[in-house]
């Protein structure tokens, strides 16, 4: 998000209790449609790189004698989670 988006939400939440103004909803609309955006194209990144590590994790635990662990590499959440850390490094 840029700084002026940044900066318009952030005096929107200080300083209105509800937006009354049409230009002001447009553009608060606005700067939520690129954060949907940007947090969609981040959880396809992240799921597509968690998913390889949630196989290799699932396929380690199974090995050690963890039955429970082949549910992992298809856990949505799991993968997220793995893909996320790999792509905050």
């Amino acid at each position: 998000m840029n700084r002026i988006d940044r900066a318009t939400i952030d005096l929107t939440i200080r300083c209105v209790e509800r937006v009354r103004s049409a230009t002001l909803a447009r553009v608060i609309v606005g700067i939520v449609e690129k954060i949907k955006d940007a947090r969609e194209g981040f959880l396809t990144k992240a799921e597509a790189v968690g998913r390889e590590h949630a196989k290799r994790v699932a396929e380690l635990a199974l090995s050690w004698g963890n039955m429970r662990a082949s549910d992992w590499k298809n856990d949505l959440r799991f993968i997220r989670y793995l893909g996320a850390m790999s792509l905050s490094e």
